[in-house]
């Protein structure tokens, strides 16, 4: 008798496996919503650096983590949803903010760049041992600060260095962190989802 796994399709992300196929347009609007909304919960947990405009938040492992698990196609509409509904007046960026004309508005621009990235690395793989994962969450969160450092930099008139010392270093450890939460959770969601599969 064997107990091997059966094997999940490739080129697949977790948000694939869910049972709708006669409903896929509905499920995945609800998908797309459901990450918007999750993004916009999580960026309320938030915590003010001193001497940074940018607080530590929730909201990069929600972008990541939908990105990953939605794919890159539902992560990008999600993530646009959530930046778009945020810069017309819905106050759901971090520390209840709203609007368009804030210094860490280049953090959410990345955010919607990262999921989409991260969406297309998972549909390859790239969130389905430890070590990729890992790697994923790296590709992600650097694409985050590509876009929102140098935009903070612009924004508030100070130096690229000085930009990258309150809007990078202090949040070095928090994403170590996120990242590992990732690489527990998502290979072990394919892992419990291959056995049922």
């Amino acid at each position: 008798m064997s107990t091997a796994a059966a094997p999940v399709r490739s080129g697949a992300v977790l948000a694939d496996l869910l049972p709708a196929a006669r409903h896929r347009y509905a499920v995945d609007a609800a998908l797309v919503l459901g990450g918007a909304a999750l993004t916009g919960i999580a960026a309320q947990i938030s915590v003010p650096v001193p001497g940074s405009p940018v607080p530590v938040t929730g909201q990069t492992f929600a972008a990541l983590l939908i990105g990953t698990t939605l794919g890159a196609r539902r992560g990008f509409l999600a993530l646009a949803l959530y930046a778009v509904v945020g810069m017309a007046g819905v106050p759901w960026f971090a520390e209840s903010t709203s609007g368009y004309a804030m210094p860490s508005l280049g953090y959410i621009l990345g955010m919607l760049l990262a999921a989409t990235v991260v969406g297309a690395l998972a549909r390859r793989g790239g969130d389905r041992s430890v070590l990729r994962t890992a790697g994923t969450m790296v590709i992600g969160s650097a694409i985050i600060y590509a876009v929102g450092v140098p935009y903070l930099a612009l924004a508030t008139g100070m130096s690229l260095s000085a930009a990258v010392a309150a809007g990078l270093v202090p949040f070095l450890i928090g994403d170590a962190l996120k990242a590992a939460l990732a690489m527990g959770a998502l290979p072990a969601s394919w892992k419990l989802l291959g056995r049922r599969g």
